[in-house]
Formats: C-alpha cells, sequence, structure tokens
C-alpha cells in the first residue's frame, strides 16, 4: 500500500472516531441535562404579577439547538421538515398534538424512524433553559427568534399575566372546560434551576401521582370475568386500590404487572391514603 493511501486512511479512521466522539458528548449531554420541574400548587401562594399559560398533556422535549431528545435522554427521529427553522440554541417545550391526542402522539415520537406522523404534531415551547436571565428574559429569546424565522411545527406558549387568585380559578375552569389538563404558573423572574422547583406550579383541580401495578382484583357484577380494580403501589410504600376510571377495553386488557399508571386524586387522608382515586392512563412514556 502506497504512502499516500496509508495517509488517506488514517486521515479517514481519524475523522470517523472524531464524529464517533462527537456523538458521544452529545448522547450524554443529553442524558445528563436536569429539567426543572414544578410543584404542585398549594393554594397558598401569592400568584399576583406571575404568568401563567396552559398546561399541555404532551410529551416533554428538549432541543439541543441540532437534535431533539426526550427528558429521559432518548433521541427522537423528527423529519427535518418538522425541525426545519428551529434555532441554534437550546429550547425545551412539550411535543403536541392537540387536547386528548396524548396517547397517539406517545406511539408517534416513540418510533425509531422519521416518518409523516410527526406532521400532526408541534413543539410547544415553554422555556429556554441555556438563556441568561429569569424566566420572561428567557422566553422572550424564543418569541424573537420565531418572529424572524417562522416554523410550521414550532410555537412559543402565550403567557398570561396574573392579577390574582380568582383570575386563575377562572382560567382553570376554562381550560378544563374545553378539555385542558389544567395551568403552569411562573415566577417572571425565576432562573432556570433543575429539579422540583416552587417558582413553577402546576394548578388542577384535581392532584395527580403515579403508582406500579401490583396486582390485579377480580371484577363482580357487570366486570365479573374482567379487571374490577388495581392494587398499586407509590414510591414511599403506600399500598391501595383504584376501581374507577378504567373503559371497558381497559378492564378486558388491564394494564400489566409492574406499570406505572398516573392516577388523579382530591387529597389525603392522615395515614398518606389518597382520597378518592381514579385511574387516568399507563405511563406509556415513562421510558421516554
Amino acid at each position: 500500500m502506497s504512502v499516500a493511501k496509508i495517509s488517506n486512511r488514517k486521515k479517514f479512521i481519524s475523522a470517523l472516531l472524531f464524529c464517533l466522539f462527537l456523538l458521544v458528548l452529545s448522547a450524554l449531554a443529553a442524558q445528563a441535562f436536569e429539567p426543572m420541574l414544578p410543584q404542585t400548587d398549594s393554594g397558598v401562594e401569592n400568584l399576583r404579577g406571575w404568568l401563567m399559560s396552559e398546561k399541555l398533556d404532551g410529551v416533554r422535549a428538549r432541543w439541543d439547538g441540532s437534535e431533539l431528545w426526550s427528558k429521559h435522554g432518548e433521541k427522537f427521529t423528527p423529519p427535518a421538515e418538522f425541525t426545519r427553522n428551529l434555532p441554534p440554541f437550546a429550547l425545551e417545550g412539550e411535543l403536541w398534538g392537540g387536547r386528548g391526542t396524548f396517547e397517539q402522539t406517545v406511539s408517534i415520537v416513540s418510533r425509531r424512524q422519521a416518518h409523516a406522523g410527526w406532521l400532526g404534531l408541534q413543539l410547544a415551547i415553554f422555556d429556554v433553559p441555556a438563556a441568561a436571565g429569569g424566566f420572561r428574559q428567557r422566553i422572550e429569546q424564543a418569541r424573537a427568534w420565531f418572529i424572524a424565522h417562522p416554523a410550521n411545527y414550532a410555537f412559543v406558549i402565550d403567557q398570561i399575566p396574573v392579577r390574582d387568585r380568582a383570575q386563575v380559578e377562572q382560567e382553570l375552569q376554562r381550560v378544563e372546560k374545553i378539555g385542558g389538563e389544567g395551568l403552569i404558573v411562573r415566577r417572571p423572574d425565576s432562573l432556570y434551576r433543575g429539579g422540583r422547583s416552587a417558582e413553577i406550579l402546576k394548578v388542577k383541580t384535581y392532584l395527580d401521582a403515579e403508582a406500579k401495578v401490583i396486582a390485579h382484583l377480580p371484577g363482580q357484577g357487570r366486570n365479573l370475568g374482567r379487571l374490577g380494580a388495581l392494587r398499586v403501589e407509590e414510591t414511599n410504600g403506600t399500598r391501595f386500590k383504584i376501581g374507577t376510571g378504567f373503559t371497558d377495553d381497559q378492564r378486558n386488557n388491564p394494564p400489566p404487572l409492574g406499570s406505572l399508571i398516573t392516577f388523579k386524586f382530591y387529597g389525603r387522608y392522615p395515614s398518606g391514603l389518597p382520597k378518592f382515586p381514579v385511574f387516568l392512563r399507563v405511563r406509556i412514556d415513562s421510558a421516554l
């Protein structure tokens, strides 16, 4: 083999290794990112001057300036058309197909190859994590970008200034009436910090939590021969039954043992048991 060929081969191998190195760094960076997460509103915080928006029930995603990642560091594979005109800086948002489309959205984004289903979704942007300043300043950076670079599959979620609690309650009722999940309220001057933050609150008429399915309990009456209730366990060890909220199909094909489910409830008893728990859904996005 000639000296020139050996040299070219070394250059090719070096370039290939460098590309692999960049891919590994990108994956590690996405996995190491810790998102800023909301706490549940207690009803006592003075929200005057905060900013509120509808809480969109989608799949959380982070754009790193060139690729789209899930909150757990899995890379999404949207078609190039979906990410066209996204900025060269990081964004956070929800992959959203509209109210009541959560399961369809999960099905679309879970596929490993790019496909046209993505074009029924949008990236609904709610933060610019690496930008300087408080939330209002960060989100304005995203607004300015999309004014200059309109995108077909992305938008910045509207933020409404809060006057008082009464306004928040009115907006919550409006959103729930049209099929929305609830509200998110944020301090306008809050800095971006990973983990649960009291400077972001989710506001709902009910609480929700997650639990693991540990048993299927048989039904009676019209549910004879199929699921009557789930026995579930929360991460703190609290065990209880959930017997309502299921469709006929879910009673015939219950969530598998070991799966993670989301349930809603209305406060807790002194024992820690949730009041009136109702099944909402299987957390089929838990690996995303």
